[in-house]
């Protein structure tokens, strides 16, 4: 018999040794390896072990050289989810034998997204397997968000298992067409010595299944967890391979949740779902600007509207400032849901450019919402909502702006220009701040709103306050 190999891993980022190392020369953290055994399996045992496992099929006999043009290029059909936001997370659909990492924060609603995207599946058999809660808390679960009020359904199949070996067991029995993990780091396999959630059983676990997924064509989705820095837990290997990772984001006081799309191999990661939180679970939210914006911020200073986009989706967002003296010898400055390092540009483009004093006085700058928006043409409603609070003059209802700002002063052209445009003409409002330069080539004549053209942050602010 083959013995046992002893190595050591590091915790914390899974760099490998083979003796013990009080420092780790990948992360920099002390006291972090920690010994583990793996069995040296030879080549027959490894296929005996994927044979177990229901893999099959992918040895190396099975494997040979192809040349690029005897490949064939068409598209394999993808599963429709039911689900609008999710399909276009995922490039149109979930992919045949792919492998999907969906990660957030505990309590974000990982778990009851999965357990309603699967309950919609009437055409597939689902296995979900759950190594965290059990079968009479799902059940519970599944009637709180049942779609059409019935649960009753036999696609749908549960195990509530921990033990990677007795898992493929099942599989290899129920025959599944789809395979949920929740979650990759409560699943442990008799390879390694150690316990669930360490590195080296996230790191094997997760190879089993993509081997599973390629070879069976079945698509898996593992949901993951996530540390207090806000990364996956676990190797960074168990990104790398993956098919896509999704990451489920918002704030747990808010009732809305935004999927992103970090990592995708069939489709673009600048994507966007946006839910809404409810009782009785997750809503889809087809239109967002409309939840957006709040209906009495009239008369009010310091409230801006910018007309964003996040991947090829339009939606208009409220900016809040508020701009008080500083109660303390050094000035602060916060800002909920935008960068910061951007806020401080800006409000020294502010000083410099456009000479307005805010030298000693506090900003805070808030997105409302409760989302996260990256887009740059948010510069231009940024400064505006800080100079109205500054000023204490509200803007005029019916006004929205998009642009960047460079840091001479300028306001920059941004992308998709059209259907910006076309997203604040069709919420009514009347009159919209963008680039000059983004007005080449721009058919004025089939717009109802007003196009105000604007070349620096001076002449904007001159529409605005007069």
């Amino acid at each position: 018999m083959a013995k046992d190999k002893v190595m050591y891993v590091c915790e914390n980022c899974g760099q490998e040794s083979a003796k013990w190392i009080g420092k780790c020369p990948a992360c920099g953290q002390w006291n972090t390896f920690k010994e583990i055994k793996t069995a040296s399996a030879s080549p027959s045992n490894w296929k005996g072990r994927q044979a177990e496992g229901g893999i099959s099929g992918r040895g190396r006999d099975a494997a040979k050289v192809l040349r690029l043009k005897d490949i064939s290029a068409h598209d394999d059909p993808r599963i429709d989810m039911h689900d609008q936001e999710l399909n276009r997370v995922l490039g149109g659909g979930l992919v045949p034998g792919s492998i999907v990492l969906l990660g957030g924060e505990p309590g974000i609603g990982k778990s009851t997204l999965s357990l309603q995207t699967m309950l919609q599946l009437h055409d597939k058999r689902v296995l979900y397997v759950s190594g965290e809660e059990s079968a009479h808390q799902l059940k519970m679960r599944a009637e709180r968000i049942a779609v059409g009020g019935s649960t009753d359904q036999d696609h749908f199949l549960i195990l509530c298992e921990n033990s990677l070996e007795t898992i493929f067991e099942h599989i290899k029995e129920v025959q599944p067409e789809l395979v949920v993990i929740d979650s990759i780091q409560t699943i442990a396999t008799e390879d390694v010595e150690s316990s669930a959630g360490s590195i080296a059983q996230v790191r094997e676990c997760a190879a089993a299944l993509l081997r599973f997924a390629k070879s069976s064509g079945v698509p898996v989705i593992l949901i993951g967890h996530i540390t207090k820095e806000g990364t996956l837990a676990g190797p960074k290997i168990l990104e790398h391979i993956v098919d896509t990772v999704i990451q489920f984001e918002g704030d747990q006081h808010y009732m809305y949740r935004i999927l992103r799309s970090i990592k995708n191999r069939f489709g673009s990661t600048s994507e966007l779902g946006i839910y809404e939180m409810q009782q009785t679970g997750l809503r889809q939210v087809s239109n967002p600007s409309e939840l957006l914006l709040t209906e009495d911020h009239d008369g009010l200073s310091g409230v801006a509207i910018s007309s964003a986009i996040e991947g090829v989706r339009p939606f208009l967002v409220e900016t809040q400032a508020l701009v008080s003296s500083a109660a303390y010898g050094t000035p602060q400055r916060s800002a909920t849901g935008f960068d910061q390092r951007r806020l401080n540009m800006l409000l020294a483009v502010l000083e410099k450019r456009v000479g307005f004093k805010l030298m000693q006085k506090d900003v805070f700058l808030n997105i409302a919402g409760g989302l996260r928006v990256t887009d740059m043409a948010m510069d231009l409603s940024v400064i505006a909502a800080v100079l109205s609070s500054n000023v204490d003059t509200p803007i005029e209802s019916g006004w929205c702006m998009c642009g960047e700002v460079g840091l001479s002063g300028e306001v920059r052209p941004v992308a998709r220009i059209e259907q910006r445009i076309a997203e604040a003409e069709k919420l009514g409002f009347g009159h919209i701040i963008m680039p000059k330069y983004n007005l080449s080539g721009l058919d004025r004549k089939k717009y109802k709103i007003e196009l105000v053209p604007v070349r620096k942050v001076e002449e904007a602010l001159r529409a605005l306050f007069g």
